[in-house]
């Protein structure tokens, strides 16, 4: 029987899995720079951590999850509501009042799969806890647009403020009366939305929905005075780290626990699929799943199946090949056995270097070398071992040197490295 994977859940092989490691390896950089620390947690979580921090009357709860209903688990949708389990499980605030903290890893919806939206997809997750000053909001937009101009991608920033409890109540009734005038207009999902979370009808994507909101009020103009100053410092912020963004006014997020500023970094270039990264505040959320009272946090998940497919479309492809440093082409058991441990103390050296232990013709391992993308090749048979000198051939010239087979592999390793590191 031929098995296959199952659908919405995607292998990632080797040539794509060397975009996918430089996508984070350029995170891990930035982040360091930024003083952020890493967090693994489960990717099992109890049911109610998800339902009480997303909110039950979100698409994610409501359909999306995959769930163990008599265990009471669930696969986690998301990464925010599980990193902030383990801050308040483990006490981190008391060791640090300020927190930042990044996760990696595969999160799971029930979703139809599309062109990078798969049901096991993948989140590099960042949340900063403990400050609630409007220069971290700033911060970590420019993190992430680092992020994304050191992988040679361009994306668009885009930033709303959807206001706190004390001033999104006005608000929701302004919306509510806009949206039951127009019920006609709206899609099954937004008129069910009207009563239950009538922010979300604000970016639906569905076309009838798009055209009725077009007038809807804004929640810009119902914002209180401290959210109205924050906004306006977390513009100003990003003025002075010139940052290019635009201030969209339908803009919300699709999780309760969002408060005051939400983001988006956008592309054109993936059809539907726009968002590649996103996230906001959420100021009350930590007290909401028993932690520390008035704690407020901020943070943002990037898609990362989504900058993957962005990488092949945007970068240059030639970053994504991984190279061997050195190929040795050993012809002979005689030349194999001087060769392999080479081979050993040039990796123990921190070389990628790779070698034939077929003793194939020539012409077939040179075609191996190609297939590694070797810079150099050495190319060792039993002429070169009477010879005690080997041929060092340059794959990017084309020049090639002799090599003198003197000492142990050791010595030999340490020369040519010298000579392959240049």
């Amino acid at each position: 029987m031929k098995f296959q994977a199952v659908n919405g859940f995607k292998d990632i092989l080797p040539d794509e899995a060397v975009r996918w490691r430089r996508l984070e390896e350029q995170a891990r950089a930035v982040f360091r720079r930024f003083g952020l620390r890493e967090v693994r947690v489960p990717i099992l979580e109890s049911t109610g951590l998800f339902a009480r921090a997303i909110g039950e009357a979100t698409d994610v709860v409501e359909k999306e999850m995959y769930t163990f209903a008599d265990k009471g688990l669930t696969l986690r949708p998301e990464a925010t509501a599980g990193l902030l389990r383990a801050y308040i499980e483990h006490g981190l605030h008391v060791q640090q009042p300020v927190q930042r903290l990044f996760t990696i890893g595969p999160m799971f919806r029930h979703e139809r799969p599309q062109k990078g939206r798969q049901r096991q997809f993948h989140q590099i997750d960042v949340e900063i806890i403990g400050a609630s000053e409007p220069g971290i909001d700033a911060e970590l937009m420019a993190m992430a647009q680092m992020v994304f101009d050191e992988l040679g991608l361009q994306v668009s920033l885009e930033i709303n403020s959807i206001g706190c409890p004390q001033c999104r109540p006005d608000f929701r009734v302004k919306l509510v009366d806009y949206l039951s005038s127009r019920m006609d207009g709206l899609c099954e999902d937004c008129r069910r939305r009207v009563s239950t979370n009538p922010l979300r009808a604000l970016d639906c994507k569905n076309r009838g929905c798009r055209s009725v909101v077009q007038d809807a009020p804004s929640i810009i103009d119902s914002l209180c005075r401290d959210c109205d100053t924050h906004f306006t410092a977390v513009r100003q912020h990003l003025d002075a780290f010139g940052l290019r963004y635009a201030v969209n006014r339908f803009m919300v997020r699709g999780l309760d626990y969002y408060t005051r500023t939400t983001f988006e970094f956008t592309t054109d270039q993936l059809g539907a699929q726009s968002a590649i990264a996103a996230g906001g505040r959420y100021d009350g959320l930590i007290e909401q799943l028993g932690g520390p009272a008035k704690m407020p946090g901020i943070g943002f998940g990037m898609g990362m199946e989504r900058i993957v497919l962005l990488m092949e479309q945007q970068a240059d492809t030639e970053k994504a090949i991984e190279r061997a440093d050195l190929f040795v082409a050993a012809l002979g058991e005689q030349a194999l056995s001087c060769a392999a441990p080479l081979v050993h103390e040039l990796r123990k050296l921190g070389f990628a270097a790779a070698i034939d232990y077929s003793s194939r013709s020539l012409k077939a391992q040179m075609k191996q070398a190609d297939r590694v993308k070797a810079r150099f090749v050495l190319i060792l048979g039993e002429e070169e071992i009477v010879r005690h000198e080997a041929a060092l051939r340059n794959m990017d010239s084309q020049e090639q040197s002799a090599f003198p087979l003197a000492g142990t592999a050791a010595v030999l390793a340490e020369r040519l490295a010298g000579l392959i590191s240049l």
